[in-house]
Protein backbone atom coordinates (compact mmCIF):
# COMPACT_ATOMS: atom_id res chain seq x y z
CA UNK A 1 0.00 0.00 0.00
CA UNK A 2 1.21 3.51 -0.73
CA UNK A 3 1.89 5.84 2.17
CA UNK A 4 -0.26 8.89 2.86
CA UNK A 5 2.46 11.23 1.59
CA UNK A 6 2.67 9.34 -1.68
CA UNK A 7 -1.09 9.49 -2.09
CA UNK A 8 -0.99 13.23 -1.66
CA UNK A 9 1.41 13.70 -4.54
CA UNK A 10 0.34 14.73 -8.01
CA UNK A 11 0.28 12.16 -10.83
CA UNK A 12 3.42 13.45 -12.55
CA UNK A 13 5.46 13.33 -9.36
CA UNK A 14 4.28 9.83 -8.54
CA UNK A 15 5.38 8.69 -11.97
CA UNK A 16 8.87 10.14 -11.48
CA UNK A 17 9.64 9.27 -7.86
CA UNK A 18 8.90 6.15 -5.75
CA UNK A 19 6.57 6.83 -2.81
CA UNK A 20 8.73 7.95 0.10
CA UNK A 21 7.99 10.04 3.18
CA UNK A 22 7.98 13.74 2.27
CA UNK A 23 11.05 15.66 3.45
CA UNK A 24 12.06 19.23 2.92
CA UNK A 25 15.00 20.08 0.73
CA UNK A 26 17.03 21.42 3.68
CA UNK A 27 16.57 18.21 5.70
CA UNK A 28 17.39 15.82 2.87
CA UNK A 29 20.56 13.72 3.30
CA UNK A 30 23.48 14.71 1.12
CA UNK A 31 24.18 11.27 -0.31
CA UNK A 32 20.78 9.64 -0.35
CA UNK A 33 19.80 7.49 -3.30
CA UNK A 34 16.89 8.62 -5.43
CA UNK A 35 15.00 6.79 -8.18
CA UNK A 36 15.67 9.37 -10.88
CA UNK A 37 19.43 9.32 -10.35
CA UNK A 38 19.42 5.53 -10.07
CA UNK A 39 17.49 5.18 -13.31
CA UNK A 40 19.94 7.42 -15.16
CA UNK A 41 22.87 5.50 -13.68
CA UNK A 42 21.33 2.22 -14.77
CA UNK A 43 20.83 3.67 -18.25
CA UNK A 44 24.55 4.41 -18.50
CA UNK A 45 25.76 1.06 -17.19
CA UNK A 46 27.91 -1.28 -19.19
CA UNK A 47 25.22 -3.90 -19.50
CA UNK A 48 22.40 -1.75 -20.85
CA UNK A 49 22.77 0.58 -23.83
CA UNK A 50 22.03 4.22 -22.98
CA UNK A 51 19.08 5.97 -24.65
CA UNK A 52 21.45 8.34 -26.44
CA UNK A 53 23.33 5.36 -27.92
CA UNK A 54 20.06 3.77 -29.04
CA UNK A 55 18.88 6.99 -30.70
CA UNK A 56 22.28 7.48 -32.34
CA UNK A 57 22.13 3.99 -33.86
CA UNK A 58 18.56 4.55 -35.00
CA UNK A 59 19.44 7.94 -36.53
CA UNK A 60 22.52 6.47 -38.22
CA UNK A 61 20.42 3.63 -39.65
CA UNK A 62 17.83 6.11 -40.96
CA UNK A 63 20.46 8.31 -42.60
CA UNK A 64 22.02 5.25 -44.23
CA UNK A 65 18.59 4.31 -45.59
CA UNK A 66 18.15 7.83 -47.00
CA UNK A 67 21.60 7.58 -48.65
CA UNK A 68 20.70 4.23 -50.25
CA UNK A 69 17.38 5.60 -51.55
CA UNK A 70 19.22 8.65 -52.89
CA UNK A 71 21.74 6.44 -54.74
CA UNK A 72 18.93 4.39 -56.29
CA UNK A 73 17.15 7.62 -57.26
CA UNK A 74 20.30 8.93 -58.92
CA UNK A 75 20.97 5.70 -60.84
CA UNK A 76 17.37 5.42 -62.08
CA UNK A 77 17.36 9.09 -63.08
CA UNK A 78 20.60 8.71 -65.02
CA UNK A 79 19.27 5.67 -66.89
CA UNK A 80 16.00 7.42 -67.73
CA UNK A 81 17.66 10.61 -68.96
CA UNK A 82 20.14 8.51 -70.95
CA UNK A 83 17.18 6.89 -72.72
CA UNK A 84 15.54 10.31 -73.15
CA UNK A 85 18.71 11.86 -74.58
CA UNK A 86 17.21 12.36 -78.09
CA UNK A 87 14.39 14.36 -76.44
CA UNK A 88 16.78 16.76 -74.69
CA UNK A 89 18.28 19.90 -76.22
CA UNK A 90 21.32 21.98 -75.40
CA UNK A 91 25.08 21.62 -75.40
CA UNK A 92 25.83 17.86 -75.38
CA UNK A 93 29.05 15.88 -74.94
CA UNK A 94 28.57 12.22 -73.96
CA UNK A 95 25.08 10.75 -73.51
CA UNK A 96 25.84 8.96 -70.19
CA UNK A 97 27.89 11.82 -68.76
CA UNK A 98 25.26 14.36 -69.80
CA UNK A 99 22.50 12.28 -68.21
CA UNK A 100 24.33 12.02 -64.88
CA UNK A 101 25.33 15.69 -65.06
CA UNK A 102 21.71 16.75 -65.69
CA UNK A 103 20.54 14.65 -62.71
CA UNK A 104 23.02 16.30 -60.36
CA UNK A 105 22.32 19.83 -61.64
CA UNK A 106 18.57 19.26 -61.28
CA UNK A 107 18.69 17.60 -57.87
CA UNK A 108 21.05 20.25 -56.47
CA UNK A 109 18.65 22.94 -57.80
CA UNK A 110 21.53 24.59 -59.69
CA UNK A 111 19.66 24.51 -63.03
CA UNK A 112 22.22 25.94 -65.43
CA UNK A 113 19.88 25.59 -68.41
CA UNK A 114 22.63 24.26 -70.69
CA UNK A 115 20.64 21.00 -71.10
CA UNK A 116 16.84 21.18 -71.27
CA UNK A 117 13.87 18.86 -71.92
CA UNK A 118 12.42 19.37 -75.38
CA UNK A 119 9.35 17.08 -75.56
CA UNK A 120 6.17 16.55 -73.56
CA UNK A 121 7.42 13.22 -72.18
CA UNK A 122 10.81 14.59 -71.10
CA UNK A 123 9.23 17.66 -69.48
CA UNK A 124 6.76 15.53 -67.51
CA UNK A 125 9.57 13.26 -66.33
CA UNK A 126 11.73 16.23 -65.32
CA UNK A 127 8.85 17.55 -63.20
CA UNK A 128 8.47 14.18 -61.49
CA UNK A 129 12.24 13.82 -61.02
CA UNK A 130 12.62 17.32 -59.56
CA UNK A 131 9.81 16.94 -57.02
CA UNK A 132 11.08 13.51 -55.99
CA UNK A 133 14.55 14.96 -55.46
CA UNK A 134 13.17 17.79 -53.33
CA UNK A 135 11.25 15.25 -51.23
CA UNK A 136 14.48 13.32 -50.62
CA UNK A 137 16.28 16.53 -49.64
CA UNK A 138 13.44 17.43 -47.26
CA UNK A 139 13.60 13.93 -45.74
CA UNK A 140 17.34 14.26 -45.19
CA UNK A 141 16.92 17.69 -43.58
CA UNK A 142 14.15 16.33 -41.37
CA UNK A 143 16.34 13.49 -40.11
CA UNK A 144 19.20 15.91 -39.53
CA UNK A 145 16.84 18.16 -37.56
CA UNK A 146 15.68 15.20 -35.46
CA UNK A 147 19.29 14.33 -34.72
CA UNK A 148 19.99 17.93 -33.72
CA UNK A 149 17.01 18.07 -31.34
CA UNK A 150 18.00 14.73 -29.80
CA UNK A 151 21.51 16.06 -29.25
CA UNK A 152 20.07 19.13 -27.51
CA UNK A 153 18.04 16.86 -25.23
CA UNK A 154 21.07 14.73 -24.38
CA UNK A 155 23.08 17.84 -23.49
CA UNK A 156 20.29 18.99 -21.17
CA UNK A 157 20.26 15.61 -19.40
CA UNK A 158 24.04 15.76 -19.03
CA UNK A 159 23.78 19.24 -17.54
CA UNK A 160 21.06 18.26 -15.06
CA UNK A 161 22.50 14.89 -14.09
CA UNK A 162 25.74 16.00 -12.48
CA UNK A 163 28.06 14.06 -10.22
CA UNK A 164 27.30 15.18 -6.66
CA UNK A 165 30.89 14.51 -5.58
CA UNK A 166 32.43 16.54 -8.41
CA UNK A 167 33.17 20.23 -8.10
CA UNK A 168 32.84 20.97 -11.82
CA UNK A 169 29.18 21.14 -12.88
CA UNK A 170 27.74 19.22 -15.79
CA UNK A 171 27.62 22.44 -17.80
CA UNK A 172 31.21 21.68 -18.84
CA UNK A 173 29.81 18.97 -21.09
CA UNK A 174 27.80 21.69 -22.83
CA UNK A 175 30.96 23.75 -23.33
CA UNK A 176 32.87 20.73 -24.66
CA UNK A 177 30.15 19.97 -27.22
CA UNK A 178 29.98 23.64 -28.19
CA UNK A 179 33.70 23.68 -28.90
CA UNK A 180 33.28 20.48 -30.90
CA UNK A 181 30.70 22.15 -33.14
CA UNK A 182 33.00 25.16 -33.51
CA UNK A 183 35.77 22.84 -34.71
CA UNK A 184 33.46 21.09 -37.18
CA UNK A 185 32.26 24.46 -38.48
CA UNK A 186 35.84 25.58 -39.09
CA UNK A 187 36.77 22.31 -40.85
CA UNK A 188 33.75 22.50 -43.17
CA UNK A 189 34.53 26.14 -43.94
CA UNK A 190 38.10 25.20 -44.91
CA UNK A 191 36.75 22.35 -47.07
CA UNK A 192 34.38 24.78 -48.85
CA UNK A 193 37.32 27.08 -49.56
CA UNK A 194 39.22 24.14 -51.06
CA UNK A 195 36.19 23.30 -53.21
CA UNK A 196 35.98 26.92 -54.34
CA UNK A 197 39.65 26.88 -55.35
CA UNK A 198 39.39 23.52 -57.15
CA UNK A 199 36.18 24.51 -58.95
CA UNK A 200 37.63 27.84 -60.06
CA UNK A 201 40.79 26.09 -61.25
CA UNK A 202 38.91 23.51 -63.35
CA UNK A 203 36.60 26.14 -64.84
CA UNK A 204 39.60 28.27 -65.76
CA UNK A 205 41.77 25.47 -67.18
CA UNK A 206 39.30 22.92 -68.60
CA UNK A 207 36.39 25.18 -69.50
CA UNK A 208 38.72 28.01 -70.60
CA UNK A 209 36.95 30.73 -68.62
CA UNK A 210 38.87 33.74 -67.40
CA UNK A 211 39.63 33.84 -63.68
CA UNK A 212 36.80 36.18 -62.72
CA UNK A 213 34.19 34.22 -64.71
CA UNK A 214 35.50 30.94 -63.29
CA UNK A 215 35.21 32.24 -59.72
CA UNK A 216 31.77 33.69 -60.53
CA UNK A 217 30.54 30.36 -61.92
CA UNK A 218 31.88 28.49 -58.87
CA UNK A 219 30.05 30.86 -56.52
CA UNK A 220 26.68 30.72 -58.30
CA UNK A 221 26.98 26.93 -58.44
CA UNK A 222 27.82 26.35 -54.77
CA UNK A 223 25.01 28.69 -53.71
CA UNK A 224 22.69 26.87 -56.20
CA UNK A 225 21.80 30.10 -58.02
CA UNK A 226 22.81 28.68 -61.41
CA UNK A 227 22.05 31.65 -63.66
CA UNK A 228 23.12 29.63 -66.70
CA UNK A 229 25.33 32.20 -68.38
CA UNK A 230 28.40 30.20 -67.33
CA UNK A 231 28.48 26.43 -66.91
CA UNK A 232 30.42 23.25 -67.66
CA UNK A 233 30.50 22.58 -71.41
CA UNK A 234 33.16 19.89 -71.89
CA UNK A 235 33.00 16.18 -71.14
CA UNK A 236 35.87 16.37 -68.66
CA UNK A 237 34.37 19.39 -66.96
CA UNK A 238 31.00 17.69 -66.53
CA UNK A 239 32.57 14.54 -65.08
CA UNK A 240 34.30 16.78 -62.54
CA UNK A 241 31.06 18.72 -61.98
CA UNK A 242 29.13 15.55 -61.05
CA UNK A 243 31.27 15.07 -57.94
CA UNK A 244 32.12 18.72 -57.31
CA UNK A 245 28.53 20.01 -57.36
CA UNK A 246 27.40 17.29 -54.95
CA UNK A 247 30.30 17.89 -52.57
CA UNK A 248 30.05 21.69 -52.66
CA UNK A 249 26.30 22.03 -52.24
CA UNK A 250 26.16 19.43 -49.45
CA UNK A 251 29.13 21.05 -47.71
CA UNK A 252 27.50 24.48 -47.84
CA UNK A 253 24.27 23.07 -46.41
CA UNK A 254 26.27 21.32 -43.67
CA UNK A 255 28.13 24.54 -42.91
CA UNK A 256 24.87 26.48 -42.54
CA UNK A 257 23.50 23.68 -40.31
CA UNK A 258 26.58 23.90 -38.08
CA UNK A 259 26.22 27.69 -37.88
CA UNK A 260 22.59 27.24 -36.79
CA UNK A 261 23.57 24.59 -34.26
CA UNK A 262 26.36 26.82 -32.96
CA UNK A 263 24.03 29.73 -32.22
CA UNK A 264 21.37 27.40 -30.78
CA UNK A 265 23.86 25.70 -28.47
CA UNK A 266 25.29 29.03 -27.36
CA UNK A 267 21.83 30.33 -26.46
CA UNK A 268 20.91 27.05 -24.75
CA UNK A 269 24.19 26.95 -22.81
CA UNK A 270 23.65 30.51 -21.62
CA UNK A 271 20.11 29.66 -20.48
CA UNK A 272 21.22 26.48 -18.68
CA UNK A 273 24.02 28.36 -16.90
CA UNK A 274 21.55 31.02 -15.82
CA UNK A 275 18.97 28.51 -14.60
CA UNK A 276 21.35 26.16 -12.79
CA UNK A 277 23.33 29.03 -11.30
CA UNK A 278 20.33 30.93 -9.93
CA UNK A 279 19.53 30.56 -6.23
CA UNK A 280 16.19 29.10 -5.28
CA UNK A 281 13.76 31.70 -3.89
CA UNK A 282 10.54 31.53 -1.89
CA UNK A 283 8.65 32.42 -5.08
CA UNK A 284 10.22 29.38 -6.78
CA UNK A 285 9.26 27.22 -3.83
CA UNK A 286 5.64 28.28 -4.03
CA UNK A 287 5.55 27.80 -7.81
CA UNK A 288 7.19 24.36 -7.72
CA UNK A 289 5.23 23.06 -4.73
CA UNK A 290 2.55 21.25 -6.69
CA UNK A 291 1.06 19.40 -3.71
CA UNK A 292 1.16 22.54 -1.48
CA UNK A 293 2.98 20.92 1.48
CA UNK A 294 5.54 23.75 1.88
CA UNK A 295 8.38 21.65 0.47
CA UNK A 296 9.46 20.36 -2.95
CA UNK A 297 10.86 16.98 -3.84
CA UNK A 298 13.20 15.99 -6.67
CA UNK A 299 10.41 15.59 -9.23
CA UNK A 300 9.02 19.04 -8.49
CA UNK A 301 12.51 20.57 -8.64
CA UNK A 302 13.22 18.96 -12.04
CA UNK A 303 9.89 20.20 -13.42
CA UNK A 304 10.68 23.73 -12.18
CA UNK A 305 14.11 23.78 -13.84
CA UNK A 306 12.82 22.29 -17.10
CA UNK A 307 10.16 24.99 -17.26
CA UNK A 308 12.76 27.69 -16.68
CA UNK A 309 14.89 26.20 -19.48
CA UNK A 310 11.81 26.37 -21.72
CA UNK A 311 12.02 22.63 -22.35
CA UNK A 312 8.49 21.90 -21.15
CA UNK A 313 5.31 23.82 -20.46
CA UNK A 314 1.96 23.14 -18.84
CA UNK A 315 0.65 22.12 -22.26
CA UNK A 316 3.32 19.39 -22.38
CA UNK A 317 2.56 18.17 -18.87
CA UNK A 318 -1.24 18.03 -19.25
CA UNK A 319 -1.43 15.01 -21.63
CA UNK A 320 1.09 13.12 -19.45
CA UNK A 321 -1.11 13.67 -16.41
CA UNK A 322 -4.12 12.48 -18.40
CA UNK A 323 -2.30 9.32 -19.48
CA UNK A 324 -1.28 8.70 -15.86
CA UNK A 325 -4.91 8.96 -14.73
CA UNK A 326 -5.88 6.38 -17.35
CA UNK A 327 -3.56 3.90 -15.63
CA UNK A 328 -4.22 4.90 -12.01
CA UNK A 329 -7.74 3.48 -12.01
CA UNK A 330 -8.10 3.44 -8.21
CA UNK A 331 -7.45 7.21 -8.08
CA UNK A 332 -4.62 6.67 -5.56
CA UNK A 333 -2.09 8.66 -7.61
CA UNK A 334 0.04 5.54 -7.95
CA UNK A 335 0.22 2.86 -10.65
CA UNK A 336 0.21 -0.69 -9.35
CA UNK A 337 0.35 -4.11 -10.97
CA UNK A 338 -3.40 -4.48 -10.55
CA UNK A 339 -3.90 -1.15 -12.35
CA UNK A 340 -1.88 -2.45 -15.30
CA UNK A 341 -3.87 -5.68 -15.41
CA UNK A 342 -7.16 -3.78 -15.35
CA UNK A 343 -6.00 -1.40 -18.09
CA UNK A 344 -5.03 -4.28 -20.39
CA UNK A 345 -8.36 -6.02 -19.80
CA UNK A 346 -10.37 -2.85 -20.42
Amino acid sequence: MASDDAIGKGPLQASLVNPTPQTSMTDAPTHRSDPVTDSVSRGTSNTDPSPSTFHFRKSHHTLMLVAIVFAIYLVLGTVCFYLLEPQMKGHKTNALVDALYFCIVTMATVGYGDILPNTVLSKIFVCFFAFTGMALVALGLSKASDSFMKKQGDMLVNALHTDQNARAPGIKKYEKLYKGVECKCLLVFIFILMLMISGTTVLATVEKLDLIDAFYCACVTITTLGYGDKSFKTKGGRIFAVFWILASTISLAQFLAYITELFAQKAQMKLVKQVLGRKLTHVDLEEADLDKNNSIDLAEFIILKLKEMEKISEDDIAPIKEEFRNYALDKSNTITTSDLLQSTQA
